[in-house]
């Protein structure tokens, strides 16, 4: 893994920016993941449906121009549903999908809404069999006394189809909103996690499921925080983590009980008495919660914050990066217009080097853990055209503000990139700013 020039991505970011349809609110793209290979990456949106775009080949007249990615396939996973037991409707929107790793010519995806996860198999086809005995080539079926000859049914060359396919549904098992799904790294088992539980799946078997985490009290007046991320152990198939709206984060071993209601490790950063306000606790519930690609690290995003946790260390993070510190005096008017409880993703490059996460004003920031230098660039259409090199941008707080400087008090908050997404061995990145998305690579020389 080569270590990331961080300069060199802030300096010559090119943009291929792909325009899904624009204006719906079904068209809201509320997740992206790259698949392992980086050859495949997959949106889902508030529509419920999953766009899967290829990386084109390299083609030989251009040698040095790296593939770009068009769609590949386009399905609808979910649809809306209604719950005539609670009176309530069940929305569509694609919360997570995540990819298994490539078996065979067919590609595996795990995607979920609120309450039901599904397994598509996304596979290509492109010869057809014609020639059956019993069938017209309208597919009616033939009269047996007009069937004289035997044939033997031939495959011929047919136009590329790419067909998407649910299957498994796996469905009843949560009774609150679905925020995580992870796959185990035996990829026999996932897990699928909701506000107070956590459900162990056999990917064979979808009329069972194990309940690994219940945090849910006898008297729910006593309730006191939710379960709002949770991911396994990239290379460890007993472990995982959770995280919570307290701001804390749950190591557990599955080897040590069937029901992990103790955890193994408990990571919590004690709470500095001077920072302390009415928003406290509203700023300091982790959003996303992600295992560096070693497995040593966890990496947790809060309100204003991203840090890294040792494995070894549970009373405090190793390193804590300010992603928009300048919000901290607007967090009233942030309240007033609940964009304070907005959950934004964070990912970690290939080599676990530089870390990446959302802002408003579609600006999102990298933070070089080497060098410890970081940077804010923007995703939006006036400034971005295709092979254009990315500039960095700054937010000015008082005082006077520079020509290239835009004030906090301009910032668009309905503008905000909440999901992101790294290809897993290069400087190729994905980022969902409502519902364009922009694809960033490395400058090609």
């Amino acid at each position: 893994d080569a270590e990331i020039d961080l300069k060199k991505i802030i300096n010559s970011a090119l943009i291929v920016p792909i325009e899904l349809e624009m204006g719906l609110p079904a068209d809201i793209i509320s997740t992206v993941e790259f698949n392992h290979t980086g050859e495949l990456l997959a949106t889902g949106d508030k529509g419920g449906r999953v766009v899967i775009f290829q990386r084109e080949q390299e083609s030989k007249n251009q040698v040095h121009r790296r593939g770009e990615y068009n769609v590949y396939s386009t399905f609808q996973s979910h649809e809306p549903e209604f719950d005539y037991l609670k009176s309530l409707e069940i929305e569509e929107k694609i919360n997570k999908i995540r990819w298994l790793p490539q078996q065979n010519a067919a590609y595996f995806l795990l995607s979920t809404n609120d309450k039901t996860v599904k397994l598509w198999k996304v596979s290509e086809r492109d010869k057809r069999p014609e020639g059956y005995n019993l069938k017209d080539e309208e597919g009616r079926l033939r009269d047996p006394a007009t069937i004289t000859t035997l044939r033997v049914p031939v495959l011929r060359p047919m136009d590329l189809m790419v067909e998407a396919t649910p299957r498994r549904v796996f469905a009843n098992a949560h009774t609150y909103h679905i925020n995580s799904i992870s796959v185990n790294s035996d990829y026999e088992t996932y897990m699928s996690a909701d506000d107070l539980r956590i459900n162990l799946w056999n990917f064979e078997i979808t009329n069972q499921s194990f309940n690994i985490v219940d945090i849910k009290p006898a008297n729910m007046e006593e309730l006191t925080e939710v379960i709002t991320a949770a991911e396994f152990h990239p290379h460890h198939c007993n472990t995982f983590v959770y995280s919570s709206s307290k701001g804390t984060i749950r190591l557990c071993d599955m080897r040590a009980s069937a029901l992990c209601d103790r955890h193994t490790k408990f990571f919590e950063e004690p709470e500095d008495p001077s920072n302390r306000s009415f928003f406290s606790e509203i700023i300091s519930s982790i959003s996303d919660v992600k295992f560096s690609h070693s497995g040593r690290y966890i990496m947790t995003r809060d309100y204003l914050t991203v840090k890294v946790w040792d494995l070894n260390m549970e009373n405090r993070p190793i390193e804590t990066y300010q992603v928009h510190d300048y919000l901290r005096s607007k967090l009233c008017s942030l309240y007033e217009n609940d964009c304070i409880f907005d959950k934004f993703e964070c990912v970690w490059n290939g080599s676990d080097s530089v870390i990446m996460t959302g802002s408003y004003n579609n600006f999102f920031r990298m933070f070089d853990r080497n060098t410890k230098r970081d940077v804010t660039l923007e995703a939006s259409r006036e400034n971005s055209k295709p092979r254009a090199i990315l500039k960095p941008r700054k937010v000015c707080v008082g005082g006077k503000r520079r020509k290239d400087e835009i004030s906090v008090d301009s910032l668009d908050f309905s503008k905000k990139i909440l999901h992101t997404a790294w290809h897993p061995s290069e400087n190729i990145i994905a980022v969902a700013a409502t519902n364009n998305l922009y694809i960033f690579q490395d400058k090609v020389n």
